[in-house]
């Protein structure tokens, strides 16, 4: 495992090996079984060309409505719970005795991307983000704290992770694109994106 830290981002790069990967798919077909993904819309009625889920106690949702938390599946089901695989590595890699109460599970297909955003809807941001890569690779954006001005990009591959803490919680960040069927995780390829969050 290489560690890295670009712009503030604690990269750790092939954190998981690919057992634990493999793992980590097999606790998740039940959470997508239960949780489908959905194709979500902005505020503004523009499709988003990732698909995602949600495990914990909230989902991330977004419709016309805006940018939210609930506590349901828009089917109107409760969120499976995180499995305890994921919640491992938010506990390795943070120490903190609080865990997290949402994991967004986003699903990126072939020319599927994510432009330069915030994570801002949670409720104290002093607390991190970890972020968990699998399946293809995918070209991560890295900017500033206010739109605008230079960025870096580093490629992140199945099983690296990232921690968002401190002054980069609230760095706008990105994913350009993904280079599809480059891993061989996902058996109709694509990347897996989950990102576990303190919310209230």
């Amino acid at each position: 495992m290489n560690r890295l830290l670009l712009r503030g981002f604690d990269i750790r790069k092939s954190y998981l090996d690919g057992t634990a990967q493999a793992g980590l798919i097999e606790a998740l077909r039940p959470i997508l079984k239960a949780a489908p993904l959905i194709s979500p819309v902005t505020s503004r009625g523009q499709k988003m060309s990732v698909r995602m889920t949600s495990a914990g106690e909230f989902g991330w949702i977004t419709d016309r409505a805006g940018y939210r938390y609930e506590a349901q599946h828009p089917k109107g089901l409760p969120w499976p719970a995180i499995p305890e695989d994921v919640l491992r590595i938010w506990q390795e890699l943070t120490g903190l005795d609080r865990r997290p109460d949402s994991c967004l599970i986003n699903y990126y297909g072939e020319g599927a991307r994510m432009g330069l955003h915030q994570d801002k809807d949670e409720a104290d941001f002093s607390w991190p983000v970890v972020s968990v890569s699998l399946g293809d690779d995918a070209l991560f954006r890295i900017g500033n704290t206010t739109r605008g001005g230079k960025t870096e990009s580093i490629w992140l591959n199945s099983g690296d992770v990232v921690v968002m803490g401190g002054p980069a919680r609230l760095t706008y960040h990105g994913i350009d694109r993904i280079r599809f069927s480059s891993s061989r995780l996902l058996p109709k390829g694509g990347r897996i994106n989950l990102t576990l969050r303190i919310v209230t």
